[in-house]
C-alpha cells in the first residue's frame, strides 16, 4: 500500500504529492493575519452602521418644534381624518401619546393607508414640518403601531 510520501506510486504522482506538501507548508501566517484583519474591519463597520449610522430621529409632537429636517413623528390619531391619501393628501391630527401637556400637530399624508389606521391608534410617519406648523410626510411612510392584546383592560 502506498504511503502519503508517494512511495509505491509512479514518479509523476510522487512529484504531485511532493508539490502539494511543499505548498501546504509554504503558506505564511501573514495571509491569515491579513484575512482576519479585513474580517474584523468589516464587522466593526457593519456594527457601526447598524447602530449609529444616519438614522432618522424619532420625535413626539411636543418635541417637533425643536427639530429641523427630516424626522419620524410618533403620535396618537385624534379627531376625524379628512381628504384623500391619493389626491391632495389625507389630513389628520397627531397628539402626544404620553404626558400631561399633550401637544397636537396637523399631518398631511400621501400614499397607502394601512388597514389599522383609525382614530385612537398610534402611528409613526416620516417627513418634515413646514413653516405654518403642518407636518408633511414622505409618501408611503406611515406605520401603525399594533395595540397590545396583553395589556390590562382599562377600568
Amino acid at each position: 500500500m502506498p504511503n502519503a510520501a508517494g512511495v509505491g506510486h509512479p514518479p509523476s504522482a510522487r512529484r504531485l504529492v511532493s508539490r502539494l506538501s511543499v505548498m501546504a507548508r509554504s503558506s505564511s501566517p501573514a495571509r491569515l493575519v491579513v484575512a482576519l484583519s479585513v474580517a474584523a474591519v468589516l464587522a466593526v463597520f457593519l456594527l457601526y452602521t447598524s447602530l449609529a449610522g444616519g438614522g432618522t430621529p424619532s420625535v413626539s409632537p411636543s418635541e417637533l418644534a425643536a427639530k429641523t429636517g427630516e424626522v419620524s413623528l410618533a403620535g396618537r390619531v385624534v379627531g376625524t381624518p379628512t381628504g384623500d391619501a391619493h389626491g391632495a393628501g389625507l389630513k389628520f391630527v397627531l397628539e402626544d401619546i404620553k404626558g400631561a401637556n399633550k401637544q397636537r400637530v396637523t399631518v398631511v399624508y400621501k400614499g397607502s393607508v394601512p388597514d389599522l389606521f383609525r382614530v385612537g391608534r398610534d402611528v409613526v410617519v416620516t417627513g418634515t414640518q413646514r413653516a405654518d406648523g403642518t407636518f408633511v410626510t414622505k409618501p408611503g411612510s406611515m406605520i401603525t403601531k399594533c395595540p397590545s392584546k396583553y395589556q390590562a383592560a382599562k377600568t
